[in-house]
């Protein structure tokens, strides 16, 4: 196949994204033409956004041949303001100063002609599991993926779910050889119905002997309150995404050990005492600081057969979506009539009606 991939944390790195090679390599020693553009840094939890007003600048990434050392595996290369010339057998990718859906519609549309039709989007893997709805519906993986698939491109949003952050080369090379082998079944036996898969492969010993599963989305919520963390005004400039995206990893490497984490719910809305019929508010920054607990306690809660289950057992998931915000089931048919009549002004013919 001819598969373009994408991703939302950035070219390789051995802090902040540190799976797309291993992938990258394991679909090209599989046969398939990878053709690859990603965000030029961190777009965590963006969703399936576009930067509206901002022209796309890219940028060049060279990878350097994938190795291991003391068991880790190594993620480098060189990036450049000009591409090579055509010449050049060296391999390339892009990386674009936007989201994973833009990557996604200027590899697919912009570049690549050469290589023949594009057959399969795969954005991943990501750093971290996105099952259940409430990481599901911020990814930036999965709307890499949905952005394809509204494109009329068949996708796979993969993510491997880390239980520790050591990275370890036989683990990771594993997932990828898993994903490898799931993205060629999945494509090979595509259900009709279905739009786009999201795939959770778990980052463990052996994961190619484990069960893989189909699996629904755990419908939960952030129960502790805010997402965001008041803080102080800072006198300097503030932490960078990246920074910001480090600790969040943290918290989601406690999470994989089933660790709960504690705090207060930062329930505090900014809002003060009405002076003279007037709110008054206090001055200060809000820090993007979300509670795993809530994602832990509702897959503890559930039932077996969804997402989160199934990576809690150290299984793959994977979930059929479908590329919309479906109806809810029932008879939701026919006008709506508000009972507003003599409450303002309502047209003569739907007052008369009432």
């Amino acid at each position: 196949m001819h598969i373009l991939i994408t991703n939302d944390d950035g070219p390789p790195s051995d802090v902040s994204s540190p799976y797309v090679h291993s992938l990258v390599s394991t679909l090209q020693s599989h046969g398939h033409t990878v053709s690859v553009v990603l965000p030029h840094t961190q777009r965590s939890w963006i969703g399936k956004a576009h930067l509206v007003g901002h022209s796309i600048k890219p940028t060049y990434f060279r990878p350097l041949p994938l190795r291991s050392e003391n068991g880790r595996l190594q993620n480098n290369g060189t990036t450049h303001t000009r591409p090579l010339p055509d010449s050049s057998t060296e391999e390339e990718w892009i990386l674009v100063d936007s989201t994973p859906a833009s990557c996604v519609q200027i590899g697919l549309f912009h570049y690549f002609k050469s290589r023949g039709p594009i057959d399969l989007v795969v954005s991943g893997p990501n750093y971290g599991r996105n099952s259940t709805a409430v990481f599901s519906l911020s990814s930036g993986t999965i709307g890499g993926a949905m952005e394809a698939a509204v494109c009329g491109y068949k996708s796979i949003a993969l993510s491997y779910a880390f239980f520790d952050r050591n990275h370890d080369a036989a683990i990771i090379s594993g997932a990828s050889e898993l994903s490898a082998r799931l993205i060629q079944h999945l494509f090979d036996n595509w259900n009709p119905d279905t739009h786009l898969y999201s795939v959770n492969v778990p980052l463990v010993e052996n994961v190619g002997g484990k069960k893989i599963l189909y699996t629904n989305m755990l419908q939960n919520a952030w129960k502790s309150g805010s997402c965001f963390q008041p803080i102080e005004v800072p006198s300097e400039s503030d932490e960078s995404p990246s920074d910001i995206e480090a600790q969040i990893r943290k918290q989601e490497e406690k999470l994989g050990r089933k660790e709960l984490l504690g705090g207060e719910s930062g329930g505090d809305s900014g809002r003060e005492t009405p002076v003279g019929g007037h709110i008054r508010y206090t001055h200060k920054h809000f820090k993007w600081a979300p509670r795993f607990k809530d994602v832990y306690e509702s897959v503890e809660q559930s039932e077996p057969g969804n997402d989160g289950w199934a990576v809690a057992q150290g299984y793959t998931s994977v979930t059929p979506l479908r590329a919309n915000f479906m109806h809810t089931p029932g008879d939701f048919t026919g006008e709506i009539a508000l009972d507003n009549v003599g409450k303002g002004n309502v047209p003569e013919e739907v007052a008369a009606e009432n």
